[in-house]
């Protein structure tokens, strides 16, 4: 559902402030930070009378910034149905991973 995904763009613009959200971007896409990278990490579905009675999308959000103490972070797992999974520092970044049904 693009729409629903486009939604969710918007979203984390307004957290992030600015339009450094990424959805899946290439390799060749030069980020500017802080930045959100998301992509989509599993449909969950609830069955009743033999069917699908309602899905949703699952994400996976990392967010990137140079601060180790980024208020990215708190704005992030602020978000209804977030939660954070883990941290790791890369090419002198801060990565942290949440996971977000929307």
């Amino acid at each position: 559902m693009p729409d629903r995904r486009q939604k969710l763009h918007e979203v984390l613009c307004g957290v992030l402030g600015n339009r450094n959200a990424y959805f899946q971007p290439p390799e060749t896409v030069k980020m500017k930070y802080p930045a959100i990278v998301y992509e989509l990490s599993g449909i969950p579905s609830l069955y009743a009378d033999g069917g699908v009675y309602l899905s949703g999308r699952k994400y996976s959000l990392t967010a990137i910034d140079k601060d180790p103490d980024s208020p990215l972070v708190e704005r992030l797992a602020a978000l209804p149905t977030s939660r954070f999974d883990r941290h790791f520092k890369s090419d002198n970044l801060n990565h942290w991973v949440f996971t977000l049904h929307y």
